[in-house]
């Protein structure tokens, strides 16, 4: 339990290990995960350390195995996980876990290339079958009689070429015009991607002048990419022209655009016969292909059976030599030399996995851990649960704290969901939190077996525990403040009794009625817990709610704070820093249990002294004569007396409350040079008197050579004095000090001030978020229910749809958010201000787990 409330006590330890046992020592730490290791070698660059070599081929291989993991993926293999944590290999394994990576990949990338080419002959021959089939039907047209002309007016380029011709456009091959009375023509066909038509059919137009007929068909069905496996749409085109420089022209444009061009031959036969072939082929394709993705599913199936536990025994292997690069070898090169920090309260169970690692080896010498003296603050260690982590990551995220330093975490389990519970206080809204963070902790294994990627889920189930004790804390809250979704629960029955006013006026409720607890409306006993329902209803909530809030978060702002400087008390106590409580501890809790707690006691002494009365007998102690607690305070601070009606015999509280008043003002205004010089004073003389005492210590040991006298020089000193923290204050000028402390001092008083205002946000967020609730209530909720008949009930379905919708979006979930940010700053600002240096750096030990976690949130790519 020490651990919980300050960090664990660490050491730094020296560690020797035989070569032949390094590895299985390292490993059996990093399964235990108490020791971080510090770097021997941070001169040597990583290239030239003993182990790089081992590092690269855990690297090759983690490649390896994410380009199998990748082919997985892509193939929608589930992988399996068994949850299992296999221990890390023996070095010589390493042999057979690269041969087996290496046969696997190689077989994946000669069965991908097989199937890359293949895919690309089914592409080819899919792309000739439909440049067959879509070019027919031109040329049944040109074997019909029909001018090919005529028959492509609207496959022209240009629609200015079609104006400007005067007949019958004749295209053909020269070589070919055997007969002057018969039209032959010259064309290429092809496949081209289907957004790049429009800028080919311009750039043929260009470049050949209108001298060309392009005619395009689109393929309905998309063709799949042999390289990159996406789907693509594409076009078959065949383009007509005259002559071979027109020939050169096209096919240096068509492969401009990368387009692919097929034999197409002109005789109908000739056309049929190579459709025929052209089907034959794909079929046995089709068959070869099949045959190839069985054998890669299998191939992937075997490996997605087993790559779970290769990545888990790779990284830890590679985490090992990782380590072992940080050690040095000693002169006869036998045994590594390790320094490290351990907790002290777990060294035996480092001797036990030491002992264990020395045995899975098999070497005779046992390893050595000894303990060093350093004058370095160690790393700080907390111990932490499922439950304590979240907490913990709160301070951890604003700062580590220091060495031994007062641990805030066990205080803030209870602090932080009631703060929050103040300024989310609704019992309908804080049931929501409550079921949904108990669904994450009733849930928490199989939740986090899925391990997503989704970064806001993981924060919130991160936070389950503190998101269920909000939860919690904010019904307590929103019963105490009798507020369920904007309403009120009768429970026990209201002590209110509305006399003044008919039946009928009560049933209709036209108007809100105003409360005045000096009337005869308020009769028995006070609500038995939390606030009177009736107060919902009444026209002065806001002004009795504004009132009661905002003492109420003076209160416990005030509270809190006391409880920091109290903790520092305690934190100076265990590092026996007495200057620190006579100088910064006495000083602070006078200024602020005399001005502003003083303030909370006059809360308490108004609340029981003065009441709500028409009875002229007690008018003194009625609520005219009750006075202001801020113009009280403020009046306090400028030594002047508080007005008072003549009807009130006085303006105090108390007997003597005047003279009490200026004593404590004396006393708080006396602390502020108290926490400005005395610490700075009391270090000066303390250097002071150790430079005199040095000086008379050279003297006298100049002055005599025998060894009595040496010892009572010895004596004497060890009877001096010396002020605590004296050897860190020697090297810090006084210059240094002076300044330091002023600013500590005027933090603190100012701060004073302007924290126990920034508290009165429990009250300013409490007020907001009852208020939004009862506006949602009223503007939307309201609207279903004042609809009659059948159509009710329908406008009631769909606005409770959306009420509910506003209220978890708005209410939940963003004020949710603001409570929790505004409490998260009233923790880090105003309370750890207080005590909380958080100057220190984390502990990081070797740990398979930590190492693990870490590799499976990096997505790979």
């Amino acid at each position: 339990m020490g651990s919980l409330f300050r960090s664990a006590e660490m050491t730094l330890c020296q560690l020797f290990l035989q070569s032949e046992a390094a590895y299985a020592c390292v490993s059996e730490l990093g399964e235990l995960g108490l020791v971080q290791f510090r770097d021997l070698n941070p001169d040597v660059n990583v290239f030239q350390r003993k182990f790089v070599n081992e590092v690269r081929r855990c690297d090759e291989m983690e490649r390896k195995l994410r380009y199998l993991e990748k082919e997985i993926k892509k193939d929608e293999i589930p992988m399996l996980d068994t949850g299992e944590n296999p221990e890390a290999p023996q070095p010589r394994e390493m042999i057979d876990l690269e041969a087996t990576f290496e046969k696997l990949e190689n077989e994946l990338r000669e069965v991908n290339q097989n199937a890359e080419a293949l895919k690309r002959n089914f592409l080819e021959l899919t792309e000739l079958k439909q440049i067959l089939r879509k070019t027919q039907v031109f040329f049944d047209e040109h074997e019909g009689g029909t001018n090919p002309t005529e028959s492509m007016t609207r496959a022209l380029i240009s629609e200015d070429s079609i104006a400007r011709q005067t007949g019958p456009v004749q295209l053909g091959c020269p070589e070919k015009q055997y007969d002057p009375e018969e039209y032959y023509p010259c064309f290429v066909a092809g496949v081209i991607l289907r957004e790049r038509i429009p800028a080919f059919e311009r750039m043929l137009w260009r470049a050949c002048r209108g001298n060309v007929f392009l005619r395009q068909a689109e393929i309905e069905t998309p063709l799949e990419d042999p390289s990159t496996g996406d789907q693509v749409y594409k076009s078959v085109f065949i383009i007509f022209f005259q002559g071979d420089q027109l020939k050169t022209r096209v096919k240096k444009i068509c492969e401009g655009f990368r387009a692919t061009l097929y034999p197409c031959p002109e005789a109908p036969a000739d056309r049929r016969e190579m459709a025929m072939g052209v089907m034959t082929r794909i079929e046995d394709l089709n068959t070869v292909l099949g045959q190839t993705q069985d054998h890669r599913h299998r191939v992937l199936v075997a490996a997605a059976k087993n790559i779970k536990n290769w990545f888990v025994k790779v990284r830890k292997i590679k985490a090992i030599y990782h380590t072992l690069n940080l050690f040095n070898l000693d002169v006869t090169q036998k045994c590594l030399i390790a320094e490290c920090w351990v907790p002290v309260l777990d060294l035996e169970n480092i001797q036990l996995a030491l002992r264990r690692g020395t045995e899975r080896s098999g070497s005779s010498v046992p390893p050595i851990l000894n303990r060093m003296d350093t004058p370095e603050d160690p790393p700080t260690y907390n111990h932490t649960n499922k439950f304590t982590t979240a907490f913990q990551a709160l301070y951890d995220s604003y700062g580590i704290a220091s060495y031994r330093e007062m641990n805030p975490t066990p205080y803030t389990i209870i602090t932080f969901p009631f703060l929050f519970a103040i300024m989310f206080g609704d019992f309908g809204h804080g049931t929501l939190m409550a079921l949904f963070g108990v669904w994450m902790v009733m849930n928490e294994k199989p939740l986090a077996a899925k391990k997503s990627d989704n970064e806001i889920w993981n924060i919130f189930f991160g936070g389950r525990y503190i998101i269920m004790l909000m939860g919690f804390f904010s019904m307590y809250t929103g019963l105490i403040y009798n507020d369920v979704f904007a309403k009120s629960l009768n429970i026990f029955g209201s002590s209110w009794k509305v006399t003044n006013v008919t039946k009928d006026y009560v049933l209709n409720m036209q108007t809100e009625h105003m409360l005045d607890p000096a009337s005869t409306d308020y009769v028995g006993y006070p609500y038995p817990f939390g606030l009177d329902p009736v107060w919902q209803l009444s026209k002065n909530k806001i002004i009795f709610l504004n009132s009661f809030k905002m003492k109420l978060s003076i209160i416990i702002g005030i509270t809190h704070m006391l409880f920091g400087v109290a903790i520092s008390y305690f934190k100076n106590m265990h590092f026996n820093n007495r200057l620190n409580i006579i100088c910064e501890f006495i000083p602070q809790v006078i200024f602020l249990s005399f001005l502003f707690f003083y303030m909370v006691i006059l809360m308490f002494i108004k609340w029981f002294k003065y009441f709500a009365s028409n009875d002229r007998t007690y008018i003194h102690l009625g609520t005219r004569c009750a006075p202001s607690i801020l113009i009280t305070f403020i009046n306090m601070v400028l030594n002047k007396e508080t007005p008072f009606e003549d009807i009130c015999i006085t303006s105090d509280m108390y007997p003597g409350q005047m003279v009490i008043q200026k004593i404590l003002l004396f006393c708080a205004f006396v602390c502020i040079p108290w926490m400005l010089l005395a610490k700075p004073l009391m270090i000066q003389r303390a250097r002071k008197a150790a430079s005199l005492h040095l000086v008379n210590h050279n003297q006298l040991h100049s002055a005599t050579e025998n060894g009595d006298a040496e010892q009572s020089i010895h004596n004497n000193t060890s009877q001096t004095p010396v002020a605590q923290g004296q050897d860190e204050m020697d090297e810090e000028p006084m210059s240094e000090i002076y300044i330091h402390q002023g600013i500590h001092t005027i933090e603190y008083v100012l701060g004073s001030i302007s924290h126990t205002a920034s508290y009165l946000r429990l009250w300013a967020l409490s007020l907001a978020h009852a208020q939004l609730s009862e506006v949602l209530w009223g503007m939307v909720l309201n609207k279903g229910l004042t609809v009659e008949g059948w159509a009710g009930g329908v406008a009631l379905y769909i606005i409770f749809a959306v009420w509910g919708a506003l209220t978890i979006s708005i209410l939940v979930l963003m004020e949710g958010l603001s409570a929790f940010l505004h409490t998260l700053r009233l923790h880090w600002v105003e309370f750890c201000s207080k005590f909380y240096s958080g100057a220190g750096y984390a502990f990081q030990p070797f740990s398979f787990e930590v190492i693990l976690d870490a590799a499976g949130q990096i997505k790979e790519e």
